[in-house]
């Protein structure tokens, strides 16, 4: 049998080159979205600048949702930095083994040259820990000297000597640069210790705390003690201190690799299986002449399972390499996007391809055994009858699938309709699409069938003798069609589906900060944060009508007695604003003082209530609500929120003009007296908002076109392998009189037949996702983007569908008509 199969894969190369492509490229789409989720799971970051430590404590960013839970789901990370709690080094010094603890922070910084480089800063003390010495000068022995890592010098252009001003903390002042530290992967400051601590914001502020440890030193248990809210980190993990965007990262590079790997290998088992069924189908007449010669059902259920075995195990190892490239690529994409820290290592290991293999080949082992049963299992005469007509497609098996993935899309779309709410629309609203289409494919034949009926008249009516002849082949040959029509519906209907609910989504993330935008211009710093007081100089300036302080986060509500959060996994949006600054948010915050609170109306508190509020350092807070408005985020003081964010200062000065006020040139001015202030107005801080919304956008569209390019390689190869399989018919179609161009003119309409079919049933698989989508997100039932992009996903499909026809016709067509209607060569 293993001859056998080896002798059919040669004399058979076109069909199982097209079986081989599907399988490669699913395989390494899903090696790659594996390696995603690997290495989120896994998060390594090694340390570098506190390599030196043999253990880092910093403060516990963890928060229980559902306290008492063990699942990890039920755990949120603090939107913060979290510093180490008061006393903590102390006792950490008085632990035997323990030879000294450095006390480390980090501030946003930025030294003002040309095109600015932005920097952390820290305590000289961390940089004895660091892997590199000083390769020039010395170390900082007052407040206004700084040492520079190389690549930061390098990248400004100092030396040992120069004088430069270096914006942190709300302000700038000049240093001298007293050294250069060897280079460190991420562009370093070092600051005098009781410099460092100032621009931190004081002791309270500090980041984490680096121990180094005696030779044999058991640090573990003696450090357990180190008080609540207070975290070991060891090996590896100790990079965490240095990277606290991997600790964000990891929940956000997880849910992203799962729920695009899901897609994905849906999509290549649903791709894998088509493809495997359609080359099975065009062998249905071998199988039905070795069933006549001999060839018993067991024998040829080996050969079957030899073949497949065979292209199969060879896909999935060549596409182990391939899908490690590509996975390493998106990493890298993610990075930049900001989904995660670069320094994070990209694992990919035996683990995704041991997946990726596995599910591909089982799902073409399955289906080359059941598409050639029918064949296999009835008596020869029967199988050499069925084989040259069509064949009953319908079962029960089918049947159930296909009530199970419709009834599941429906139950999706009723979810999205009626509970879910805004941007978590769409964690119900993506998986509708493959279910919708995976179920409408399962039923195509019929469809098909259907569409075939609409269309006939139109497409004689304006086609003539080819459309008449078209139409004939596309309703004699239904299972044929609807093998062609499968992959174009599920690339048109995914492409249109998830391309329009990120346009949507982006429309209503847009208008919504636009309809809470007041503000005419904003003030901001080079180093992140601005100083408390500028705002008064602000609201001095002719032709401003308020000014204030302003502060982003995030938090939670909590349930009263301490019983979890409220608000879901992504927390609630806190905003820190001045009640100076009436007029510049939506809401009314004349009444913000103190403790209070200003809530979005669709939380359910009601003015008088007091509340628990759990800030972005992990800290709680009491307060009182004393507004509510229709708004996503919670309005508290400026002064209230500031402190418990990593900058300890307001982000931004928010300001509002007067009545036919230009006040740009003023706020330019006051901007060029202190180095590092940028005045914006109000279109950059719309553009810069739709550039962050784009960034993420980014990173669906990446995602998902990976997705679609992987069905337009099965749109192609199913259409060649359809025409292919068509060689005995063009042939005797041309020793009956027809001409080259007669039979390219069919095959023409018949691609653009099959493609308006598949592109209506997509469009059906996609409005199950847009149309509820739409409704909850932007109460419409239109979604939300630009008419070119359905536009472009129909002449896409178009022009697969002729090339992937024509091609191969042409190539059939130069073979002589007797040799192809003999099925040889």
């Amino acid at each position: 049998m293993l001859t056998l199969a080896l002798r059919t894969l040669r004399f058979r190369k076109g069909g199982f080159v097209a079986t081989f492509v599907a399988l490669f490229f699913g395989t390494a789409i899903v090696v790659a979205c594996g390696g995603l989720l690997e290495t989120g799971i896994r998060n390594n970051v090694p340390p570098e600048r506190l390599a030196g430590a043999s253990a880092v404590v910093v403060g516990d960013r963890d928060y229980e949702l559902h306290p008492g839970s063990e699942d990890d789901s039920d755990k949120a990370i603090a939107a913060e930095e979290v510093p180490v709690g008061a006393g903590v080094a102390d006792r950490l010094r008085a632990v035997a083994g323990v030879e000294k603890v450095v006390e480390d922070v980090s501030v946003p910084a930025s030294v003002l040259v040309r095109g600015g480089v932005d920097a952390e800063g820290h305590s000289w003390a961390s940089a004895s820990l660091a892997p590199h010495g000083l390769s020039a000068g010395h170390a900082p022995t007052g407040d206004r000297q700084v040492v520079l890592d190389a690549g930061a010098a390098r990248t400004a252009g100092l030396r040992v000597g120069d004088s430069v001003r270096i914006a942190a903390h709300g302000g700038s002042a000049p240093y001298e640069i007293s050294g250069i530290l060897g280079e460190l992967r991420e562009p370093a400051l070092f600051f005098s210790d009781a410099q460092a601590l100032r621009l931190a914001g004081g002791p309270a502020h500090i980041a984490a705390l680096a121990v180094v440890a005696r030779d044999g030193a058991d640090l573990g248990p003696a450090l357990d003690g180190t008080g609540s809210g207070a975290k070991l980190l060891t090996g590896d993990d100790r990079g965490f201190a240095e990277e606290p965007q991997a600790v964000v990262g990891k929940s956000d590079l997880v849910s992203l690799s799962a729920v695009f790997g899901g897609m994905a290998v849906m999509v290549a088992l649903f791709v894998t299986a088509s493809t495997m069924a359609l080359s099975a189908a065009q062998r249905q007449r071998e199988t039905a002449l070795m069933r006549a010669v001999g060839a018993t059902p067991r024998q040829l259920r080996r050969m079957l399972l030899i073949e497949t075995l065979i292209v199969a195990i060879g896909a999935a190892l060549l596409a182990w390499l391939p899908g490690q490239w590509l996975g390493s690529a998106l990493f890298e994409r993610l990075a930049d996007a900001g989904i995660t820290s670069r320094h994070v290592e990209f694992a990919s290991g035996w683990i995704p391809l041991a997946a990726a293999g596995g599910a591909v080949l089982l799902t073409a082992v399955g289906a080359g055994l059941v598409a050639g049963h029918r064949a296999i299992k009835v008596r020869p005469t029967e199988a050499l009858a069925e084989a040259a007509v069509q064949q009953r497609w319908f079962g029960w098996v089918r049947g159930i699938f296909a009530f199970l993935f419709l009834a599941g899309a429906g139950a999706l779309s009723i979810v999205t309709w009626t509970v879910m709410d805004g941007p978590m629309a769409a964690s119900t609203a993506g998986p509708t699409v493959i279910c919708a289409a995976i179920g409408l494919a399962l039923i195509s034949p019929a469809l098909t069938k259907v569409c075939a009926f609409l269309l006939d008249r139109p497409v004689r009516a304006f086609t003539g003798t080819g459309g008449y002849l078209a139409m004939l082949n596309s309703r004699a040959r239904t299972l044929a069609v609807a093998a062609a029509v499968t992959p174009i519906m599920l690339a048109s209907g995914v492409a249109t589906a998830n391309l329009y609910l990120q346009t949507t989504q982006t429309a209503v993330t847009e208008k919504a900060f636009t309809a809470d935008l007041h503000a005419d211009a904003v003030l901001t710093s080079a180093a992140g944060t601005v100083a408390p007081g500028l705002a008064e100089r602000v609201r001095a300036l002719p032709g401003v009508a308020a000014a204030g302080a302003y502060v982003a986060s995030t938090g939670f509500i909590e349930k009263p007695d301490g019983r979890g959060a409220e608000t879901g996994e992504d927390g609630l949006p806190l905003r820190g604003v001045d009640a100076r600054g009436t007029g510049l948010t939506s809401a009314d915050t004349s009444q913000l003082r103190g403790n209070t609170v200003v809530l979005p109306r669709d939380t359910g508190h009601r003015v008088g209530e007091d509340i628990t509020l759990r800030l972005g350092d992990n800290s709680t807070a009491q307060v009182r609500v004393v507004g509510t408005y229709d708004g996503e985020a919670a309005l508290l003081p400026v002064a209230l929120l500031a402190p418990h964010t990593t900058g300890a200062l307001p982000q931004q000065i928010l300001v509002r003009a007067k009545t036919g006020a230009d006040i740009r040139p003023e706020l330019r001015r006051l901007a060029a007296e202190q180095p590092g202030l940028q005045a914006a107005d109000r279109d950059a801080l719309i553009s810069a908002n739709a550039e962050d919304t784009a960034t993420q956008a980014w990173i669906n569209y990446l995602m998902v076109g990976m997705i679609v390019a992987y069905t337009a390689i099965a749109v192609v190869n199913s259409l060649v392998t359809a025409v292919r399989g068509r060689r005995r018919e063009f042939g005797l179609q041309r020793l009956s009189g027809a001409t080259s161009g007669q039979i390219l003119r069919m095959v023409t309409i018949e691609s653009l037949v099959v493609a308006t079919i598949g592109i209506l049933l997509g469009m059906v698989a996609a409005a199950s996702t847009l149309v509820p989508f739409a409704h909850v997100a932007a109460d419409s039932l239109l979604p939300s983007g630009p008419v070119w992009i359905l536009a472009g996903v129909v002449a896409s499909a178009l022009v697969l569908a002729l090339g992937a026809s024509l091609v191969p016709a042409w190539r059939v067509l130069r073979e002589r008509p007797v040799v192809a209607a003999q099925g040889q060569g």
